[in-house]
């Protein structure tokens, strides 16, 4: 069975893109379920996957994250992953389906897990606001937040890869096909597809300037996550996140990089942290007999930087 893919709210979740595209858990916090049938629904996943990878966005409610963390920790499971993401909603749910993608083929755990941080680098993420006076997620400097209170005012915004804000000259959400003052959003340098959360606020042009500009292939639509206003500041926005849509191209990235070992909790790993304990990959020197000796751990296998953010 492949690994399985859990996420800590449901709107994480988008439509599959093909039939083999495995769905995901959700795993609600403690406000919608109880702690014994949370623990039920985690075992019953592990019973039956092996391995539980849970997508967890960094701007998680803190009761939802200490609930994840507890159950690993009464279920005494070095099997979940607790994978930490920075991407605002739709961006995250566009992660959450890569993995799931690629939770079909035939990665390990570990490495599905520490795939997540590599493919965050080829998730262009963003949104149309009309206001970034309570923008707290990305860099906004005074100017822009005191446009922000301006009538009409809208802002074309990157959380990711680089973040990025440029003004967008007045009309229906920004229709001009260069930001007011000439700025363009960075995209990215290979073929995508680009989904699209529409709020409160009325324009096209994530898909009439945007899509052309950074050469997208295909838009979709979406519904619009219920924590992206909280996310964004504000309801009047639409979110967009373009994205590698290609299971053929996310599996040859993912070969692509070289694996490791876990020098803690022994499991595979992409890039310099395990997905699974949290552990750093020691430096070249201290490899060798690191990886030489024992895996002396507990049953969760609490490696450095496992405990709770």
């Amino acid at each position: 069975m492949p690994t399985a893919i859990a996420v800590t709210s449901a709107d994480l979740v988008l439509p599959p893109t093909d039939s083999r595209t495995p769905p995901a858990a959700v795993l609600p916090g403690p406000d919608v379920r109880p702690l014994d049938a949370a623990l039920v629904d985690v075992r019953q996943l592990l019973d039956q996957h092996g391995h539980l990878v849970v997508v967890c966005p960094d701007a998680a409610p803190p009761a939802t994250v200490q609930r994840l963390y507890a159950v690993r920790a009464l279920l005494e499971s070095d099997r979940i992953a607790i994978v930490r993401t920075a991407l605002p909603p739709l961006g995250a749910a566009v992660l959450v389906r890569q993995l799931r993608q690629l939770s079909a083929c035939d990665f390990s755990p570990g490495v599905l897990a520490s795939a997540a941080r590599l493919l965050t680098h080829y998730v262009y993420a963003g949104a149309v606001l009309g206001s970034v006076a309570k923008l707290d997620h990305v860099p906004v400097g005074l100017g822009s937040h005191l446009k922000g209170w301006l009538p009409g005012a809208h802002f074309a915004v990157l959380a990711g890869p680089t973040p990025q804000l440029v003004r967008l000259p007045g009309g229906k959400g920004g229709s001009g096909h260069r930001a007011a003052d000439g700025e363009q959003l960075a995209g990215p340098e290979f073929a995508t597809d680009l989904v699209v959360a529409r709020g409160q606020l009325q324009s096209d042009w994530p898909t009439a300037t945007l899509g052309p500009r950074w050469r997208v292939r295909a838009v979709q639509e979406a519904p619009l996550p219920e924590s992206s206003a909280r996310w964004w500041g504000t309801g009047r926005l639409v979110e967009f996140t373009a994205y590698l849509p290609d299971l053929n191209v996310l599996h040859q990235l993912v070969t692509s990089v070289r694996r490791e070992t876990c020098h803690w909790c022994r499991m595979e790993l992409l890039g310099d942290r395990c997905g699974f304990c949290a552990a750093p990959l020691p430096p070249a020197e201290a490899a060798a007999p690191a990886l030489a000796a024992p895996a002396a751990r507990t049953a969760i296998g609490p490696g450095p930087g496992a405990a709770p953010r």
